[in-house]
């Protein structure tokens, strides 16, 4: 009997820990499933143009591969964290698949740049792989917190536009009224008045003088004293007539 008891309870300890091992195993799974593996364990780290510390993790879902961004601010009290995810198929890139680690290290260069590593381009293309198709490049999919897309500035020269000057209001000014046409009984009446009105032009004829005068006269200042003129001149005349 004693030796009937001694195997059932090898039995049972026996099936509690193969129960046991199945069951860590369906955990490890499960959670190897809600957390990708990580292409490296060891991330890039970078600060941002204001000092915010980031680093970067790259994973695997299915065909694509994925990159999270996660930044902090330096600034204890503010406690500012954000992150983005990217997703692209750089494996159709033959220099990725050589340098995988290189091809991110070239993204960080330009993420570096920015205020807010979240807030840059929309398709990154590394240096590396820059001549591959927008399908083999790193495409921006989400962010947390959700911001909207910076505005663009204003240029510098309409900054400093000068304020247009108050425009005063011309003064109202009074158009010449349009002349009426004309009947054509007016018409009439005024060509009518102005022949009426212009006097006609009065011809003078002057006289000849008489030529037996002028010549009585004449031989009189030739002839006769001078006293005697007129007396020679009305005689010489009168023998003319």
């Amino acid at each position: 009997m004693r030796a009937r008891m001694k195997m059932m309870m090898l039995l049972l300890l026996l099936v509690a820990a193969v129960c046991k091992s199945n069951a860590q195993s369906n955990d490890s799974s499960n959670d190897s499933k809600q957390q990708q593996p990580s292409v490296w364990d060891d991330t890039i780290r970078f600060d941002t143009k204001t000092k915010d510390s980031c680093t970067m993790a790259v994973s695997t879902a299915g065909n694509f591969t994925r990159l999270r961004v996660s930044c902090r601010a330096p600034s204890q009290t503010t406690g500012r964290s954000y992150y983005c995810d990217f997703q692209g198929k750089p494996t159709q890139c033959r220099a990725y698949n050589n340098s995988p680690r290189h091809y991110f290290t070239q993204m960080m260069w330009e993420l570096r740049k920015l205020k807010n590593a979240c807030q840059g381009a929309k398709i990154y293309r590394p240096h590396m792989c820059r001549k591959y198709s927008d399908e083999a490049q790193m495409t921006f999919l989400t962010s947390w917190p959700k911001t909207s897309a910076p505005k663009r500035s204003k240029p510098i020269q309409e900054q400093r536009k000068p304020a247009a000057p108050a425009q005063t209001k011309p003064t109202a000014t009074h158009k010449p009224a349009k002349p009426q046409p004309q009947t054509a009984k007016t018409q009439v009446g005024k060509s009518s008045q102005s022949k009426k009105g212009t006097p006609k032009p009065v011809k003078t004829t002057t006289r000849p003088t008489q030529e037996p005068a002028t010549s009585a006269s004449h031989l009189a200042t030739e002839y006769c004293w001078k006293s005697f003129h007129g007396l020679c001149s009305y005689v010489i005349s009168w023998f003319q007539n």
